[in-house]
């Protein structure tokens, strides 16, 4: 090969325009050309197909069904209006979803500013609705102004019928466009163009809407899943928060359909009852309350079209229901015009440290606190159920999905309720209040004792138990980091898997414990019979935070709990039986979300002449994925070795599992959660409890579900 001229180096004066100039350099000042012409305007309800997840949280099941929450909550708005008492909801066969009220029906008529319908501009304009101020709506739960359309947005098809004026009104969009589809279904032949037409006459006085939609596949996936479980659940608690409104459930997308409904006159003192987990020391308290607050908002000058600081006065209504019981553990549960906040806000802050300072001020009146005694907050919660309500004009939530209250006023004046009316009961000297009363202030004391006993003896020396000797089990392979945010505990089935995780981890930040096969089921066993089992106890020790109600989140060892066993039916019982125990011993480890599976892969492709930039050896994690790899190498006609099954972790050389399965920059981990608490102890019960019946009925269901083709025999 002939050699090539030796290229002279440019001088330290050479100017950069004399300088040869490379295709990378071309590119890069290409990349500089930036005119007006490289802006990207997307206008109307593009932004929304743009970025789906601003709007609905994530394109997954969450966020489908926030689509239809934002719907649904459009009907519940009208009825806490005093429109309409009937709302119901059709998950129907043909993929559709539909939403139908008795309420007053969309607007039909002219909107003066757009030159459109009421209904075209609900749908089709982003911050368009009744719900900014104009007084059509004093509490809502939509705010943005942008429910409506962001379904439509997302929708390949939505079909929109308003009963009003005597007349039924109809219009069709296709993934937020206007127009008309030649038949049924999402697959008919779509016009652009036309608005709201009258479709029929309707009886006098008929008013109400229905919204049919088709989610659209492009955004949510060919495999879109829907939550009958979650729908049902939250159309309850709505039922509670909305007394005398009635929700129809109904599930076409069976054999047979599903239907449940309901209606609960009682509010939320009902729905107070219906969470606790035990029974009640106290009747159910109500703390009822009405204020105002004057807030700093924007709103637009019609003279000069600027927007000016403008001091508004909101009306805020308050409405608490509270228990306490027998047990131990707290359930709180907020809402905002009956959106819930699952996350809380300014109002269960509020809440919270007025009834903590109220209590705390009774017990001063009292001889049950000694000298040197102090009660927190998680003393006077302790046992406690409530439901904390208010409503309000345009709240401030922090995003569209609208999980935390960002109000500031509204804490002020939630405490300045819980102080009146709880301070009223716990003072009162009504016999069957002041019992009530004494009982609260008793459990509240016993439970402070309780948490001073249980970190005097963590600070004390501790006695050498099972779980608390002075050194941890000669199995554990601890790391060398102490940093709790980094650490890590693999929880590791076999004995053949820990040699090879051994190998494979990185020493400073990554700890080993091994389980030999399946640990004890601790969903059936007592806590005497959990204590006594070595490998029970072991974990508990090595996690070393406690366990039960002395568990310490803040005295845990490390940051991940991850549990690493087989990918087959044995690994899955073993992560099941482990679950439980985190779930019933160590639940804040899950609350915190700092427990994870570890996701070894199942199959392995080694590539004979791979090309540059591609990677010798492909994983998969699951049967499709591993026939869709093999599908696309096939068609593409790349050659490799007879794929490997791996069936267990054993199997796996010690680089191949730190690839695929331990390293941080490359693995994959599923976090274990709890999103509802009540759910999930029931489903702990129904699989791992001493009821035989309910388990074996959900084994028979799920067997006409699977496919036998997927079966690995």
């Amino acid at each position: 090969m002939p050699s090539k001229p030796a290229s002279k180096k440019p001088s330290a004066r050479t100017s950069a325009a004399a300088r040869p100039r490379s295709a990378a350099t071309k590119q890069v000042d290409g990349g500089r050309d930036y005119e007006a012409r490289h802006l990207l305007v997307l206008e109307g309800l593009e932004a929304v197909r743009k970025r789906p997840a601003m709007y609905i949280g994530s394109t997954d099941t969450r966020g489908l069904m926030h689509c239809l929450w934002e719907i649904i909550d459009n009907a519940v708005d009208e009825a806490l209006m005093g429109f309409g008492d009937k709302i119901t909801v059709s998950l129907n066969a043909n993929g559709s979803l539909t939403v139908a009220d008795t309420a007053r029906g969309m607007p039909v008529d002219i909107e003066p500013r757009t030159g459109l319908s009421g209904v075209e501009v609900i749908f089709t304009k982003l911050h368009a609705g009744g719900k900014f101020g104009s007084g059509s709506y004093n509490a809502a739960g939509g705010l943005h102004g942008v429910g409506a359309s962001v379904v439509n947005a997302l929708s390949v098809r939505l079909d929109v019928e308003v009963d009003r004026n005597s007349a039924t009104w109809g219009m069709s969009f296709s993934r937020g466009t206007p127009g008309t589809f030649a038949g049924d279904g999402p697959d008919a032949k779509f016009t652009p163009g036309g608005g709201l037409s009258k479709l029929r006459r309707a009886k006098k006085g008929l008013t109400g809407s229905r919204i049919t939609w088709w989610p659209d596949p492009l955004i949510f996936g060919a495999e879109m899943k829907l939550a009958p479980e979650e729908l049902v659940n939250r159309a309850r608690q709505t039922s509670f928060l909305v007394p005398g409104l009635q929700l129809d459930i109904t599930d076409a997308r069976g054999h047979e359909p599903v239907a449940e409904s309901f209606r609960h006159d009682g509010g939320i003192s009902e729905f107070c009852e219906f969470l606790a987990p035990d029974q009640g020391v106290t009747e159910v308290l109500r703390l009822r309350g009405e204020d105002t607050f004057t807030e700093t908002v924007p709103m637009l000058d019609d003279a000069t079209g600027a927007m000016v600081p403008t001091d508004v006065e909101r009306d805020v209504e308050i409405d608490i229901a509270l228990r306490w019981g027998t047990g131990y553990d707290t359930v709180t549960r907020s809402f905002v015009n009956i959106i819930a906040t699952p996350k809380g806000g300014t109002h269960v802050a509020g809440y919270e440290r007025a009834l903590t300072k109220i209590i705390a001020k009774t017990l001063d009146g009292t001889r049950l606190l000694k000298n040197g005694e102090e009660i927190t907050k998680d003393d006077a919660l302790e046992g406690l159920t409530s439901v904390v309500t208010v409503r309000l004009a345009e709240p401030q939530f922090e995003g569209q999905t609208k999980e935390v209250l960002g109000t500031p006023a509204v804490s002020r004046l939630v405490a300045k309720v819980v102080e009146a009316e709880l301070g009223s009961f716990l003072t009162s000297t009504r016999a069957a209040d002041k019992q009530q009363s004494r009982t609260v202030l008793e459990k509240v004391t016993a439970a402070m004792r309780t948490r001073v006993a249980a970190r005097a003896q963590k600070e004390a020396q501790r006695r050498k138990t099972a779980l608390e000797s002075s050194s941890l089990p000669s199995k554990l392979r601890d790391c060398r980091s102490s940093d709790v945010d980094r650490t890590e505990l693999f929880i590791v089935e076999g004995e053949s898997a820990m040699g090879t995780a051994q190998a494979a981890r990185r020493s400073e930040f990554q700890a080993l414990f091994p389980i030999k096969g399946k640990i004890l089921n601790t969903q059936r066993a007592s806590i005497g019979e959990m204590l006594k089992n070595a490998e029970c106890a072991q974990l508990i020790q090595v996690v070393g935070a406690g366990s039960g109600r002395t568990f310490d989140l803040d005295a845990a060892r490390y940051g991940k709990i991850i549990f690493m066993a087989d990918a087959d039916a044995d690994g899955a019982h073993i992560r099941c039986l482990l679950a439980t125990l985190f779930f019933r011993y160590m639940r804040p480890l899950l609350d915190a979300g700092r427990v994870y599976t570890a996701v070894p892969p199942l199959h392995r492709f080694e590539l004979k002449n791979p090309r540059k930039g591609q990677e010798k050896y492909l994983y998969t994690f699951t049967e499709h994925e591993y026939q869709r790899k093999l599908a696309e190498l096939t068609k593409k006609g790349v050659r490799f070795d007879d794929p490997q099954r791996y069936k267990g972790l054993g199997e796996m050389n010690a680089d191949q599992l730190a690839e695929t399965t331990m390293d941080p920059r490359q693995r994959t981990l599923r976090r274990i959660t709890v999103d509802d608490g009540a759910a999930a102890e029931t489903t702990f019960e129904m699989l791992m409890g001493n009821e035989v019946g309910p388990r074996k009925e959900f084994l028979v269901d799920g067997a006409y579900q699977l496919d036998a083709e997927r079966i690995d025999a």
